[in-house]
């Protein structure tokens, strides 16, 4: 499996485009908006785009999935459903946050632990990883260790918990129990910012070190 990096929308929130080497077979993770700057990143690399796969229900990570779907006719997977009420809420976070007018839509798919997506011959497993929203899931690309984990972890902190039905608490188990017994080597994209390992974060991340545990 193969991905780019997109940063879309005044957030600079990392889109990524995923494909399969052997069919060519792409998909769209989190498409929060700049859906020129996506198309033409698809088109640059010579793919299929065919699946649109969602971390969770904010506005930035998921503003462009409504026309993206309608306009190619693209089925859409995830987030869990515990996040359905930010999908509900669309129109209202977009006024709320400056963005155009954006609709709100219902997955073809919500995601469950333990699920698995599939593009191309590329399989992806699924851990809902909640504290950011109670929704969150994070995908994980185990033959390449790649992990794409949305607003869960960064590069030196972790997501934000004080938004509607988020938990601090939740979030530190998340990363401890979900994200870390995935392997130190694993390299995650996050929703912001630049790439690092587990490893990194477990020595280095103020908030998650295995320093502040014991």
């Amino acid at each position: 499996m193969k991905y780019r990096i997109i940063p879309v929308t005044h957030y600079q929130q990392n889109c990524s485009l995923i494909w399969c080497e052997k069919t060519r077979d792409a998909a769209v993770i989190d498409p929060g908006g700049d859906l020129e700057k996506i198309t033409r990143a698809v088109t640059e690399e010579g793919v299929n785009l065919k699946k649109i796969f969602l971390t969770h229900g904010h506005l930035d990570h998921v503003g462009g999935t409504a026309e993206l779907s309608q306009t190619l006719q693209l089925p859409i997977e995830g987030p869990h459903t515990e996040d359905k009420f930010w999908l509900d809420m669309l129109p209202d976070q977009a006024r709320m946050m400056g963005f155009a007018e954006v609709e709100s839509f219902t997955p073809n798919r919500w995601l469950n632990d333990g699920d698995t997506l599939t593009i191309g011959e590329q399989h992806l497993s699924v851990h809902h990883c909640p504290g950011h929203t109670p929704g969150h899931v994070i995908l994980f690309h185990a033959a390449s260790k790649t992990a794409f984990v949305g607003d869960v972890l960064f590069n030196g902190s972790i997501g934000r918990t004080d938004f509607p039905r988020g938990d601090y608490n939740t979030l530190i188990s998340s990363i401890r129990n979900k994200l870390w017994p995935l392997g130190d080597e694993v390299v995650f994209v996050p929703g912001h910012g630049p790439l690092s390992t587990f490893g990194q974060e477990r020595q280095h991340n103020p908030f998650v070190a295995d320093t502040r545990f014991g």
